[in-house]
């Protein structure tokens, strides 16, 4: 079994054990943030992770950062483990298994916004774990950059993101961005929309019309609605209500929300929370 299904496993199997204990940590000097995620699950363990995340870095990876694992018999440290690995294996199964879970039956055309390590690993779970999504295709601010993503992967990269947005059955955003960067108004009825790349209150991939026109998912409600941009922003403005939100994957994976017809726009948020770090990392000490 690859890695990829491996960690899917673990975080399907992580959503029938007890609601995750979570609490997060921003501390922002500028754009420049360390953020600090710390998770219990009842018979796993509890873990913290910590992240410094630099935009601006040349030269060097913009995220660093480390995650200390313990065991909750005796609170003994377990590993302390790269943040990096974690966080790649962990969000890209995170979104996979959002899509999994959320995409019309027949999907076949995948569109990644992005084209960094988040957009690289995406390209490596989707083939892994959604074969069916044989039509890959990537945009990027750089065009260079996507041009050179794409080539390594045998995909297309495409210079027209409204275009690719309206022709895509799933649409993956990795962009750290402030400013939406994802309109509605080319999402055709049917996609499903994956939101990766924001994770502070000031920051947004989709634009307000997408917020409106889909119906809304997550993978953690608590850590998801009220510190993330993505919903926390139309909320406050009145856009959308979080009664609109309809819930995360301790309701996905059981199968008591989803798709309601193959018509329904859907917006899954990948916010990453510090359980689903705590699951893929059981899975790294193996």
């Amino acid at each position: 079994m690859s890695i990829w299904k491996d960690i899917r496993a673990a975080m399907i199997a992580g959503h029938k054990l007890p609601r995750a204990t979570l609490s997060d940590q921003f501390l922002a000097q500028g754009p420049n943030t360390l953020l600090s995620r710390a998770a219990w699950i009842p018979g796993m363990g509890f873990g913290v992770k910590s992240v410094s995340v630099f935009p601006e870095n040349q030269g060097v990876p913009s995220i660093h950062g480390a995650m200390v694992l313990f065991n909750d018999r005796d609170g003994q440290v377990r590993g302390t483990l790269d943040s990096a690995a974690i966080t790649n294996l962990k969000t890209a199964t995170d979104s996979v298994l959002g899509s999994q879970l959320l995409a019309r039956k027949g999907a076949r055309r995948l569109l990644i916004i992005g084209a960094g390590h988040v957009a690289e690993h995406l390209i490596q779970a989707y083939a892994a774990l959604m074969p069916q999504l044989h039509e890959v295709r990537i945009w990027n601010r750089t065009g260079a950059k996507a041009a050179a993503l794409a080539a390594k992967y045998g995909v297309q990269a495409v210079e027209d993101l409204p275009a690719a947005a309206a022709q895509a059955d799933v649409i993956s955003s990795a962009v750290m961005v402030q400013a939406p960067i994802l309109r509605g108004a080319w999402v055709r009825p049917g996609t499903h929309v994956d939101l990766i790349g924001a994770f502070r209150p000031d920051m947004r991939e989709g634009d307000d019309d997408l917020m409106k026109k889909a119906r809304l998912f997550c993978d953690s409600l608590e850590t998801t609605v009220e510190h993330i941009g993505e919903f926390s922003d139309p909320i406050a403005r009145g856009v959308i209500a979080a009664g609109d939100i309809v819930g995360d994957f301790y309701d996905l994976i059981p199968g008591s929300i989803g798709r309601q017809s193959a018509q329904d726009i859907t917006v899954f948020k990948n916010g990453g929370g510090a359980h689903l770090d705590l699951m893929t990392a059981q899975v790294l000490l193996k």
